[in-house]
């Protein structure tokens, strides 16, 4: 997809996966969800795997005895790394419909935490972009697109998740996210 297509399309929804050559350790193997796209805004997303290995509880003590001390806690992006968003997803398998819940506040957190289908977290910063520049870096391939799937709510956490749904884009990304780090260690 060229870059004008992409900017006239509504991304929000979409994963973008970090191309499995990009190095800059803000995004090496990232997973982002993205929230909120425009070619003429920007966008912005957060990176579903990287768990800060944390709930909100254990990283604010004043949620200690709250309703939403057990959600998990993931770094979301390099962008005001100190904002705390929660969020909350489900996938309809049989309807392919995925519902997004994203920058709620702590009572609705609490209401569709208690829906047993929906996924629940909290994420510290998140990713973002100015005017065109997610298009631009979508032109150079920095990002690849994929569509939502089952993966993103089973557990499949760090570089698992990148390498599954990245394999699910073609045989060449598939040959990209399995090559290894240091092929000298192959």
């Amino acid at each position: 997809m060229n870059a004008s297509r992409i900017a006239e399309s509504n991304l929000v929804g979409s994963l973008l996966l970090a191309h499995p050559g990009l190095e800059d350790p803000n995004f090496r193997r990232a997973v982002i969800l993205l929230s909120a796209h425009s070619g003429d805004e920007g966008a912005m997303g957060v990176i579903l795997n990287r768990p800060l290995n944390q709930t909100l509880g254990e990283y604010d003590g004043s949620l200690v005895y709250s309703d939403l001390a057990n959600v998990p806690l993931y770094e979301g992006g390099p962008v005001q790394a100190g904002q705390m968003i929660l969020s909350a997803w489900s996938w309809s398998e049989e309807k392919k419909i995925f519902r997004l819940f994203f920058g709620i506040d702590a009572e609705k957190a609490k209401e569709l935490r208690d829906d047993q289908n929906m996924e629940l977290r909290a994420f510290l910063g998140y990713s973002g972009w100015g005017k065109s520049q997610l298009e631009g870096e979508l032109a150079q391939n920095t990002w690849v697109l994929a569509n939502i799937n089952s993966d993103v709510l089973h557990g499949l956490e760090d570089d698992d998740l990148w390498r599954t749904i990245l394999s699910e884009v073609s045989l060449e990304m598939k040959l990209l996210a399995d090559f290894p780090d240091d092929p000298s260690r192959n």
